[in-house]
């Protein structure tokens, strides 16, 4: 590798540590393996520095890197994602909070907002870990970490259409179970 390689890994590279840890946290939902992960990710990466095609998106190269590691990383521990079938999503009981909220209070100025606004970070948290892998991975890379359809799309290896059917069956198992959260809590009625 020369060092005009090494040098733009350290500039490029680096400074996507932090992103790459929550997301390796949010994918883990374990500190430890999340380290574990965003570690050996870094270390295949520079590896393999020679193989990233200079001018193409590293942060996506770093985020496919990452989800491979995480796969495998699974697949070590004898431990693979969960799979879901489209057959049990589409009998799931799915819908969208905001219409269902407005739908129940209609004098309230913006009764999802009043809702979601009660929603503390680790009620997102968990509702977030309770959605099986395939979905939740893409969530985490799309909504919460920015990366756009092509770049999730790459970084897990699937085409757009795919990224775009995880994310909506995702969105709708959050939001259902945040619903049911809210209920719960008090928050709307049942």
């Amino acid at each position: 590798m020369n060092d005009d390689r090494r040098l733009e890994f350290k500039e490029k590279a680096l400074p996507l540590l932090d992103e790459l840890y929550g997301a390796a946290l949010r994918m883990t939902r374990n500190p430890s393996m999340a380290e574990d992960v965003v570690a050996e990710s870094f270390a295949r990466a520079w590896k393999s520095i020679d193989q990233f095609q200079p001018g193409t998106n590293l942060r996506a190269w770093m985020y496919r890197i990452l989800t491979n590691t995480y796969i495998t990383h699974f697949r070590k521990n004898k431990r693979e994602p969960e799979k879901v079938s489209v057959d049990a999503y589409e009998k799931a009981d799915h819908f969208h909070l905001y219409n269902k909220l407005s739908s129940r209070a209609p004098s309230a100025p913006d009764p999802a907002k009043e809702v979601m606004g009660r929603f503390t970070n680790e009620d997102f948290r968990k509702a977030l870990d309770l959605l099986p892998e395939e979905y939740r991975t893409a969530v985490v890379l799309f909504d919460l970490e920015g990366l756009s359809y092509q770049e999730v799309a790459s970084a897990l290896d699937v085409p757009i259409g795919t990224v775009r059917s995880r994310l909506a069956r995702g969105r709708a198992l959050l939001q259902t179970t945040l619903h049911q959260h809210a209920v719960e809590l008090g928050l709307v009625p049942a």
